[in-house]
């Protein structure tokens, strides 16, 4: 790492320590609750329907497809709102590259900080879904990374994308019609194979989906080395395609 990009890190990190607490905290309770929703109410339906999910009960299906949509959207929305705001509304960008810091840097330090952020909500998210007895597996710890690498595949695009934007209206229509409708049909709440056939080639595109394969992979216990693979390098691709679109983006922003 280099010293630029860390000193954009410690800076987040600083600000971070005044309230760290709270978003342990919440990040802790909403997925309790959620999860007891979802999974203990809402489950025991499905149950009383069909059974089992994939072999899986409910509450054990979805509690690693909401992990990694968690932090999908944690990793979007942080890469969307607080861009606009360190780049037009509070300037705070053009105050680091004022300095010795690059605008790659820059880039590069707001995305790993989400990732990092993104982390932190998915080991929150794991401890609740443990705590309701919603993962079976003792490799579960691992759909943390999986968690990780799906918001860093979400902001590493999105965050070169909002830096090349005058106003945040756009950002309300991805939130609704690109991250709402990904949430929904990626595997989260049900399996795939129950969309409409042509649906289902659509769904390989969104990384949501190789996420929520790789998160719930971990969870159960499941070892396939071939699709995990596949995962990794599809969601590899979309953080690849992103860096060099957002250090490009920065520059032409942040570079007088």
């Amino acid at each position: 790492m280099t010293p630029p990009l860390q000193r954009v890190l410690e800076r987040e990190t600083r600000v971070f320590r005044r309230f760290w607490r709270g978003t342990v905290v919440f990040n802790f309770i909403t997925p309790l609750f959620f999860l007891a929703a979802m999974g203990l109410g809402l489950g025991k339906l499905v149950e009383r329907g069909s059974g089992t999910v994939e072999g899986l009960t409910y509450l054990s299906f979805i509690a690693p497809g909401l992990l990694a949509a968690s932090a999908l959207q944690a990793g979007a929305l942080n890469s969307l709102w607080p861009i606009m705001g360190g780049i037009k509304w509070m300037g705070s960008f053009q105050a680091m590259v004022a300095t010795p810091i690059s605008a790659g840097a820059v880039y590069g330090g707001e995305v790993l900080w989400t990732v990092a952020r993104s982390a932190l909500g998915a080991t929150m998210f794991l401890a609740a879904a443990a705590l309701l007895g919603a993962i079976p597996s003792a490799w579960s710890v691992l759909a943390i990374p999986a968690a990780a690498l799906t918001a860093f595949a979400a902001a590493a695009p999105l965050t070169a994308w909002a830096a090349t934007q005058d106003s945040d209206v756009p950002f309300a229509v991805v939130a609704r019609l690109g991250i709402v409708p990904v949430f929904l049909f990626s595997g989260t709440f049900f399996p795939v194979s129950q969309l409409p056939a042509g649906l289902r080639p659509v769904v390989v595109l969104s990384p949501l989906w190789h996420g929520v394969e790789l998160a719930r992979d971990a969870t159960t216990g499941q070892w396939h080395p071939g699709q995990q693979a596949l995962h990794v390098l599809v969601l590899c691709a979309f953080v690849v395609a992103g860096w060099q679109w957002g250090v490009r983006t920065f520059t032409a922003r942040l570079t007088p």
